[in-house]
C-alpha cells in the first residue's frame, strides 16, 4: 500500500512540473522565439501541425458560482514528436504557429535524458522574466491606488 501511495505522490509531482513549465512555454509570447534553433535541432515530425482554432471561455461568479460561458478565444495548438517517439504538446492563447511548434518541441524535450539542461537555459530564465513582468506591473498597480474613506455625517440633535 505505501509502495502506491509514493508512486502516486511521484506521478502527482511530475504532472506538477510539466503544467508549471507548460504554463510557461504558453506565456513566453514571442521571446521562444529566441530558442528556436537550439529547440529545432535534431530530428521531429508534426503530428498534428500548428492549427488555430477557437475555444469557449467558461467563467464562475464570484469564482465558486455556477458555471457559465464567457465567450470564445483563439488558440493554437500542435503535437509533435522527437525520432526517439517522446511527443510534445503546446496550446497557446492567440495565432501564433511558431509559437505553438516551439512550445510542443519544448516540451518534449523537457521530458527526456536532457530535462536538467532544458529546465536550466530554457524553462527557468522565461520564469524568472514572466515573474519579473508580473512584479512590474503589480507595483504599477499599487502605485496608482487609490483608498476611499466613507464619512458618515452625524446626526444633529
Amino acid at each position: 500500500m505505501t509502495n502506491s501511495v509514493s508512486s502516486g505522490r511521484a506521478v502527482d509531482a511530475a504532472q506538477r512540473q510539466r503544467q508549471q513549465w507548460m504554463k510557461v512555454l504558453a506565456g513566453a509570447g514571442p521571446r521562444l522565439s529566441d530558442y528556436s534553433e537550439a529547440l529545432r535541432q535534431g530530428e521531429h515530425r508534426f503530428i498534428r501541425p500548428a492549427e488555430i482554432g477557437m475555444v469557449m471561455v467558461r467563467g464562475r461568479m464570484g469564482a465558486s458560482g455556477a458555471p457559465f460561458n464567457l465567450g470564445e478565444m483563439t488558440v493554437t495548438r500542435c503535437v509533435v514528436q522527437l525520432a526517439d517517439g517522446r511527443h510534445g504538446y503546446s496550446y497557446v492563447a492567440g495565432r501564433s504557429k511558431q509559437q505553438a511548434e516551439l512550445a510542443a518541441l519544448a516540451d518534449a524535450h523537457l521530458q527526456g535524458d536532457n530535462h536538467a539542461h532544458w529546465m536550466a537555459r530554457l524553462i527557468e530564465p522565461l520564469q524568472r522574466e514572466q515573474h519579473a513582468q508580473r512584479a512590474a506591473k503589480e507595483a504599477q498597480s499599487a502605485a496608482s491606488q487609490v483608498e476611499f474613506v466613507t464619512m458618515v455625517r452625524g446626526e444633529s440633535e
